[in-house]
């Protein structure tokens, strides 16, 4: 049994934190003291996350729990155990979903739209019940559900599926502000913007040569995982409202982008 964590460091749970952004959150967030349970659908990615972070990083900070967010009783699981580990949770983030490759709607299969649905919004909304029913009974604590492309209305060719899950988490982000309010939870939401990881790259599965159209502005707008996350992170812990979207990405930051891309050249897919 690990002793329970300091009041002053965080508990922090990451869902789907094996790869991509949330193995960046991850380390982020270990960086600045807290305490980070690692979460993933297989048991063998959690146990080789733990033992790449445990490398660098404080072992004693670091939990990890298998979790496939389709099924509610394993995210229960998930929480139950954190909380046996660490003796508390402060802050709960759903970051785990699935995107597919990017084609026309009616050319997935329904076996595709089954799993992105029950992933990126049934997930969600397993990963939001049980956060918020654990920390309501404390009366404190954060919960932040990743948004995505569709949040904001956006339409893209070849993104209907996974803008529309996204367009329904940020529903459930702007409702869920309104029912916490005034309980001393606070729930938000957090849009890194577009960002370079296997979530996009699969995305382009069997289509390179749209890929290689797209590569340009891309390379323009976005940036790495490892870059947004400390960023995020910074934020997040700062935060103290109710409703708010932690954001990377600014107005000013993209102009500069776009005024410095001919001078800048980045090349985030190597």
């Amino acid at each position: 049994m690990h002793p329970i964590v300091s009041n002053k460091s965080r508990s922090i749970v990451i869902t789907g934190s094996t790869r991509g952004i949330g193995y960046q959150l991850t380390k982020a967030f270990l960086e600045r003291g807290c305490a980070v349970t690692i979460s993933g659908r297989t048991p063998e990615a959690v146990k080789a996350t733990i033992a790449r972070l445990g490398v660098g990083y404080d072992n004693e900070l670091i939990y990890g729990c298998a979790c496939d967010v389709t099924d509610y009783l394993q995210v229960q699981n998930l929480w139950d155990n954190v909380k046996s580990h660490f003796g508390k949770i402060d802050i709960w983030i759903n970051n785990a979903g699935i995107a597919m490759p990017m084609m026309e709607f009616w050319e997935l299969t329904p076996e595709q739209y089954e799993c992105v649905v029950q992933t990126n919004i049934l997930g969600t909304m397993y990963g939001t019940r049980v956060a918020l029913t654990g920390l309501l009974a404390r009366g404190y604590g954060a919960l932040y559900n990743l948004e995505g492309f569709g949040a904001r209305g956006q339409g893209m060719k070849g993104m209907t599926l996974y803008g529309s899950t996204k367009a329904a988490v940020h529903f459930i982000n702007r409702s869920l502000a309104l029912e916490i309010e005034g309980t001393g939870v606070i729930t938000g939401a957090i849009a890194p913007g577009m960002v370079i990881t296997e979530l996009v790259t699969r995305q382009f599965e069997g289509r390179e040569a749209e890929l290689e159209k797209s590569r340009r502005i891309l390379n323009i707008i976005a940036e790495r995982a490892e870059t947004v996350a400390p960023v995020l992170a910074d934020k997040i812990l700062k935060n103290q409202k109710n409703g708010v979207t932690i954001e990377y990405s600014s107005s000013a930051r993209m102009m500069l982008k776009f005024l410095s891309a001919p001078f800048k050249k980045r090349d985030l897919f190597t």
